[in-house]
């Protein structure tokens, strides 16, 4: 099943030579594609194939529900890539539907009949989980929402559909929020509509950096409210319950585990490291209801998650636990450098970077380097309307990372460039930009949203001496 087309902002892509390559390539071919008409671009049907939509529903009877055991299929979802090689995650059904409700009650403090907008794609995770199933398991209206967060037509997107739904809870990507502060950094579009109906925000998807919670919360005067979790886990490993007795937010942290996560910071090892230093965040078996069972067809790759330390989940992300009990993410393992024989977090790098009143968003990779071994290297975006010399920018970028780190950082090189590259679903490709800063071949992720911004990224390690001369 698919539609003829799809908008992305201003553009329409359409599917239906992407089905016909899929089904030429497909060692299983369908017997029938139902299509469904859009009225922006119209689909030709293949004879004897393909069907219409709207003729197959205006014959259609009404069939009851298929039971099913807990422990089935649910549906198979391949995480995003930004490693280069998606894995399909497997979900089943009972324990996810437990989870999510749960969760929409105790971590959102959403209740029955009121509105819940998940700004997501329904094709990556927090769609399946946040747009589809948790609303629907728990009585909410839900938003379906086919835009951005600007350009569709404006900075306003997101405040006109809450004032228009009566939205109570908005569940995005920080990725959302910079594009939106980076459009509109004074707020004026959101003064033009009602949404006093919005009572949390919740962002995840990747790091909430201080600076965009610090904007959002100033501007929307609610609680914002970030949490951590994967498309293999499906529903929040790390989260201010809102719903139970929220604690007090810091901005950086998603707080502590949620329920049945037995979450710890070790070294390679598997041994436990105290509180304030940085280290594997894993999760003690056994997962709790939601999350995978395995990646479908492929046990023995799903293992790996799961012998790289023995009874332990490896999430992937380094992180610490402060003195409070709060867990801090601080990015996937691989964004930890080592410069000179110290260990170095390129995520807190980002923080301090992203403190600047003119960066919008930012990436700070680790790069090789022939006496350090790794230096770190930034790409800036800045926000709109800054007006000021980018040397200068890059130089002050420079000079605050050396302040609060220290020399040992060696944080001496930054780029501004008009966009990062990232995947549909938001995620910044920090691998393949790190694979073009070091001059070496890579493929373009298939979930990329702008294959084209990764000729400007080329372009800008090239400029400053990375790259394939």
């Amino acid at each position: 099943m698919t539609a003829s087309c799809g908008i992305e902002g201003k553009k329409t892509i359409p599917y239906k030579t992407l089905l016909d390559e899929a089904v030429k390539l497909a060692d299983h071919k369908p017997e029938t594609c139902i299509i469904y008409q859009r009225p922006q671009v119209t689909a030709e049907l293949t004879p004897g194939r393909d069907l219409a939509w709207d003729a197959v529903m205006a014959g259609a009877k009404a069939v009851p529900c298929v039971p099913v055991a807990a422990t089935d299929p649910l549906y198979i979802l391949y995480t995003s890539g930004t490693t280069g090689r998606p894995k399909g995650v497997m979900r089943d059904n009972g324990g996810h539907a437990v989870a999510l409700k749960w969760s929409m009650k105790y971590i959102y403090d959403i209740k029955p009949g009121e509105v819940y907008w998940a700004a997501s794609d329904v094709g990556w995770v927090v769609g399946h989980s946040y747009i589809v199933y948790a609303p629907l398991l728990t009585g909410c209206t839900t938003v379906l929402y086919e835009g951005k967060p600007v350009g569709t037509p404006d900075p306003g997107a997101f405040w006109r559909v809450i004032s228009e739904h009566g939205v109570s809870v908005l569940f995005t990507a920080p990725t959302a929020f910079r594009a939106i502060k980076k459009e509109d950094p004074q707020g004026t579009y959101l003064k033009k509509y009602d949404i006093r109906s919005l009572r949390y925000l919740f962002l995840a998807g990747e790091r909430l950096d201080p600076d965009t919670y610090h904007w959002a919360s100033d501007m929307l005067k609610i609680p914002v409210v970030d949490h951590w979790w994967q498309t293999e886990t499906g529903w929040a490993i790390a989260a201010n319950c809102m719903g139970v007795d929220p604690f007090p937010i810091k901005a950086g942290s998603p707080t502590k585990p949620a329920p049945g996560y037995n979450v710890k910071i070790t070294d390679f090892h598997g041994e436990e490291l105290p509180r304030g230093q940085e280290g594997y965040v894993v999760i003690r078996l056994p997962l709790p209801p939601g999350c995978m069972p395995t990646l479908w067809k492929d046990d023995e790759r799903f293992l790996e998650y799961v012998n790289k330390i023995p009874d332990c989940y490896v999430t992937g992300d380094g992180g610490y636990y402060d003195e409070d009990g709060y867990i801090f993410i601080m990015g996937r393992i691989d964004d930890v450098i080592n410069v000179a024989g110290h260990r170095l977090s390129t995520g807190a790098m980002e923080e301090i970077v992203s403190k600047h009143k003119d960066v919008a968003e930012c990436a700070v990779l680790g790069v090789q380097d022939t006496l350090k071994g790794e230096v770190p290297l930034g790409f800036v975006v800045l926000k709109a309307g800054s007006d000021r010399d980018p040397a200068e920018i890059e130089r002050e970028l420079v000079r605050m990372v050396r302040d609060e780190i220290g020399a040992v950082a060696c944080f001496k090189q930054c780029v501004v460039v008009k966009a990062l590259p990232k995947t549909r679903s938001g995620k910044i490709l920090r691998s393949t930009m790190r694979k073009i800063a070091n001059g070496e071949d890579f493929d373009v992720p298939s979930t990329i949203e702008d294959a084209s911004v990764l000729g400007s990224i080329t372009d800008a390690a090239q400029k400053i001496g990375y790259g394939k001369k």
